[in-house]
């Protein structure tokens, strides 16, 4: 009968000590987990995100070059003039490529309405790339949408 109190006092302490096992294997697993999301949130596997957008390619229209008389008093003066046209997308691009007798014809109306004294300065040939790209953004008809041109660029440039 001596040995009943003793088996009695060992069952109770036996599930103390699994139930603070459990709990701390618990504590470790979800510590371990927290620390794991927190390396994986600092990685590169979410920097995806925060990542900058791929700039696009520019598409560009090359104009071939025009020959204008320009208004002068005196002596016969001209502008032999070539142009690239920046184009924000490929139909844009298209579009440009199936008017260009009207975008020529309209550049040559604008050009030769000129004074050579006005294209001399850097200033100068600014504001008439920023006029060229109004004239030729505007619809080639009543129901047509605008062409869609951002910029112009210079490629040759001789006033005579």
């Amino acid at each position: 009968m001596a040995t009943s109190p003793s088996l009695t006092q060992v069952a109770p302490s036996a599930p103390r000590s699994s139930k603070l096992l459990i709990g701390l294997l618990i504590a470790v697993g979800l510590c371990a987990l927290g620390g794991g999301g927190y390396a994986l949130s600092r990685s590169n596997l979410f920097a995806r995100e925060a990542a900058a957008p791929v700039p696009q390619k520019p598409i560009f229209v090359t104009l071939e070059p025009l020959t204008v008389n320009v208004q002068s008093e005196g002596r016969g003066r001209f502008l032999h003039i070539g142009m690239a046209l920046k184009v924000r997308d490929e139909l844009a691009k298209t579009q440009i490529v199936e008017s260009m007798p009207e975008l020529r014809s309209r550049l040559l109306l604008l050009l030769s309405n000129r004074q050579p004294e006005s294209l001399l300065s850097t200033q100068d040939k600014a504001r008439l790339a920023e006029e060229i790209r109004a004239e030729l953004n505007k619809p080639l008809g009543p129901n047509l949408p605008a062409q869609d041109i951002s910029s112009v660029s210079f490629n040759t440039f001789v006033v005579q």
